[in-house]
């Protein structure tokens, strides 16, 4: 339960809220509920594996983005993780002071700055993910073998159509 209300009496709270309305109750049914599992298994994550580690979820996600594509411009992980540069920046600072990541100016543009792991970084992630997937294979048990791929699947094509450049 993340507030003071389950999912099923916020449902039913809902419905009654806009009963008569000219609403696509499923539609807000797969968005709503594809927030709050979002912000479950976030919580979920944070508690379980990360906070033995001392790490965020935003910091976790930066380390993520840096370990899979490694030298890496600042610009290009905000635009992975989502995050807004005054807040990669933060990020970025307690990540340094940790030993786990480094920033240095790119050489083709010293406007720019690049971000790698460090050896530190690398051997907590090479240590940490498999703690962290197990955790994925906990959030995914709620579902079958057989449904897993299709979620997925689903919530791609949902990423997919949200991300997409807007046509005029």
């Amino acid at each position: 339960m993340a507030g003071a209300h389950t999912l099923r009496e916020t449902e039913r709270h809902v419905d009654e809220r806009l009963a008569g309305m000219d609403i696509d109750f499923q539609a807000m049914a797969v968005t709503s509920n594809l927030f709050r599992a979002a912000s479950a298994v976030r919580n979920h994550l944070e508690r379980s594996v990360l906070a033995a580690h001392d790490l965020s979820w935003s910091a976790f996600v930066v380390l993520w983005v840096v370990w899979i594509w490694e030298n890496i411009e600042t610009r290009e992980i905000a635009a992975e993780a989502g995050f807004s540069k005054a807040t990669l920046t933060g990020v970025l600072n307690t990540l340094e002071k940790r030993g786990l990541s480094s920033r240095k100016r790119s050489q083709g543009d010293g406007r720019l700055v690049v971000v790698s792991m460090t050896p530190k970084g690398r051997k907590l992630m090479e240590q940490l993910f498999p703690l962290f997937n197990k955790q994925e294979q906990f959030v995914a048990s709620a579902l079958s073998d057989k449904a897993q791929p299709v979620v997925a699947d689903g919530l791609r094509k949902i990423t997919e159509l949200t991300e997409a450049p807007k046509e005029n």
